[in-house]
């Protein structure tokens, strides 16, 4: 790819912006996650409980994504942006002054939803600036943003430790009155033509099977990546009992694979086609999760959780370069759609984690539950194939990297 004609086809601060924005909101969204250890601790949470504390956040955005969505449809991203940016500063303020029981932290677990809407104004806001055949990376750049669960996995325990797990949420308030700062003056919207998208388009989209399949795939490799980095705090400190900073740097170590693997999956699929990418992620991810159930030594559940978080990563990047071959006039609102299923993907996953955990006695049984799922949407994919080479537009299958294996069997001489 020529970094330069990239450069030229788009607009690098509105692409700097939207990744910013994510940036921040991601940190927020999932800052429940690192705080619940300590939260535990004080409110004495069961593993249900504690799923659900760092769950709630993960379905609340899933809500605010559509909404969020539409209101950048109608308002434009820039604006939708700075709203979002703002709203996120409240549930923060909160928890820093006020919260003080599990009700409590339920209810700003669900205002800290408005952060995880970030995804369905920050992507969009930078794909419209560029061509069909730089969506991948434009929107995996932006979509790297969720590297800010970094900034929560490390900081956060510490901040706990030494200031108190009410002071996590004031220092968090900080960067994201900074970055509503640099959004308002590096994002522009796309001098691209935009009508504004109708109930009635969504009710369309809603009624394709396509729009089916590609929520659930992004509830398996988002999902699985944001509930997985929201719960892993809590299960080193049961599983492994590992002090909670310490856990908190195994979890960074990991999500670290999965956050900057994003561009790199929506590279490889401008290269291969974003079909091929994602069947291998689900091969690797779901083989993964089901060899992390029996629950290994610590080093080697560390090494296995890196390598299904980098297949999370490049599987986020691999769709998103998918959406607009199949929904080029619709890319907004079907980010909107497939950004919220995968927030329900990222609630179900330390949800059953949590129920599983208390009834069956064993984290093991919730991570097999998930890694068999992958599995069987891989095989769902696999069908799927077939049935897109004959439908999508030969000029989409070549984007995308569609291909059947029925028909690459026949191809094979005999012997």
């Amino acid at each position: 790819m020529n970094s330069k004609a990239f450069l030229k086809a788009g607009h690098w601060p509105t692409l700097l912006a939207s990744f910013l924005y994510f940036d921040v909101s991601f940190m927020v969204w999932v800052l429940l996650g690192p705080l619940s250890p300590f939260l535990a601790e004080q409110l004495h949470l069961t593993a249900s409980q504690k799923g659900l504390l760092v769950a709630i956040p993960l379905l609340a955005g899933s809500f605010f994504r559509p909404v969020l969505g539409t209101l950048a449809d109608r308002i434009g991203g820039r604006r939708a942006g700075l709203l979002g940016l703002s709203v996120t500063l409240l549930p923060l303020l909160l928890g820093w002054r006020y919260a003080s029981s599990f009700e409590h932290f339920l209810g700003i677990g669900a205002l800290l939803g408005v952060a995880g809407a970030s995804f369905a104004v920050a992507l969009p806001l930078a794909s419209r600036w560029y061509p069909p055949e730089y969506q991948g990376l434009a929107m995996g750049i932006a979509g790297a943003g969720n590297s800010g669960t970094l900034l929560a996995t490390l900081f956060v325990p510490r901040i706990a430790t030494h200031f108190g797990w009410n002071s996590a949420f004031a220092f968090a308030a900080v960067p994201v009155a900074l970055v509503l700062i640099a959004f308002a003056l590096l994002a522009k919207e796309s001098p691209a033509p935009k009508a504004p998208v109708t109930w009635k388009q969504y009710k369309a989209l809603l009624a394709q099977a396509d729009t089916g399949w590609f929520c659930l795939f992004y509830s398996i490799t988002f999902g699985g990546f944001v509930g997985l980095a929201s719960f892993l705090t809590v299960f080193f400190v049961d599983q492994y009992r590992l002090p909670k900073v310490q856990a908190g740097d195994f979890v960074t170590l990991i999500v670290v694979c999965g956050s900057f693997l994003r561009p790199v999956g929506g590279w490889l699929a401008d290269r291969a086609g974003g079909y091929r990418v994602l069947l291998g992620v689900l091969l690797v991810a779901g083989a993964g999760l089901c060899a992390l159930s029996t629950l290994p030594a610590l080093g080697v559940a560390v090494a296995v959780l890196g390598l299904i978080m980098a297949m999370l990563g490049l599987g986020n990047g691999a769709i998103f370069q998918l959406v607009p071959q199949r929904f080029a006039g619709s890319v907004g609102t079907i980010t909107g759609l497939v950004g919220a299923a995968g927030g329900i993907g990222g609630f179900l996953l330390p949800s059953q984690m949590g129920y599983l955990k208390d009834h069956a006695g064993s984290y093991g049984a919730g991570l097999l539950a998930f890694g068999g799922l992958t599995l069987l949407v891989l095989c769902a994919l696999l069908r799927l194939g077939a049935k897109w080479l004959q439908e999508w537009p030969e000029e989409t299958v070549r984007r995308a990297g569609l291909f059947s294996l029925r028909s690459v069997w026949a191809s094979e001489p005999a012997e």
